[in-house]
């Protein structure tokens, strides 16, 4: 069986500090999968290798079946990032920011009216980048990530720093996206309300190694509590 994401003994050291330690999962085709723990657990380490961004010390990371470090050129023809701390340019207009990306992607102009769609912008994609508020930059980074309909959406804290009803924009067009076309999603959250709605399975990391996987009805059982921030806390903890 090719997975979508596949990582064994996966190891990364920063200096001497290790910031994975032998860190194994899967993720299947089609699925939603959350990556959650505490600041510093190694999520974005994670994420970042998967998107080829970083080369591991140590271990094998293979998407669709092709090496993170030996196939990189192939790994980044499937996926599409998007960091935490992703910007637009401040002085092209949402619109022109995703002809620009359409571009970098080698895609067809039409993906650009899809990211349109995607966004919700409105008339707002007309004006520039440097007026939108958080929400709406942050809507417009979503957009230019799942605009392309890659293999392989890697969202970092997609909904960080949004109000209520931007984070449940984002939140519902990252699961229509998943279901209708298929991309497999791979994203970390410190949202445990936002994990247990999107995620069909949720990964627990601490000090680099994964320390519970499951649905979030099976994490829920088997630590008896109702929800996924007292699974957290357990877990983290060594309790269950």
């Amino acid at each position: 069986m090719v997975f979508a994401v596949e990582i064994i003994d996966l190891v990364k050291f920063y200096g001497k500090v290790k910031a994975l330690d032998n860190l194994s999962f899967n993720v299947r085709e089609g699925e939603i999968f959350g990556l959650v723990g505490p600041n510093g657990a190694g999520k974005t380490t994670t994420l970042r290798i998967i998107a080829t961004l970083l080369k591991p010390s140590s271990g094998t990371v293979r998407v669709f079946g092709y090496d993170v470090v030996k196939e990189a050129e192939e790994v980044r023809k499937l996926i599409s990032y998007l960091p935490e701390e992703a910007g637009a340019y401040r002085f092209l207009t949402g619109r022109e920011y995703l002809e620009f990306m359409a571009k970098i992607y080698r895609m067809p102009s039409s993906v650009v009216e899809e990211g349109i769609k995607i966004s919700g912008l409105g008339d707002a994609i007309d004006r520039q980048v440097r007026t939108y508020s958080k929400g709406m930059k942050r809507r417009l980074l979503v957009a230019r990530t799942l605009m392309i309909k890659p293999k392989l959406a890697i969202l970092d804290e997609p909904t960080s720093g949004l109000d209520v009803a931007h984070a449940l924009y984002v939140r519902n067009t990252i699961r229509k996206y998943a279901k209708e076309y298929g991309v497999t999603v791979i994203l970390s959250s410190h949202n445990m309300l936002e994990v247990e709605y999107l995620c069909d399975r949720v990964a627990l990391i601490n000090k680099g190694r994964i320390v519970d996987m499951g649905t979030a009805k099976e994490l829920l059982e088997k630590y008896g509590v109702k929800n996924l921030e007292e699974v957290f806390i357990k877990a983290i903890r060594g309790v269950a």
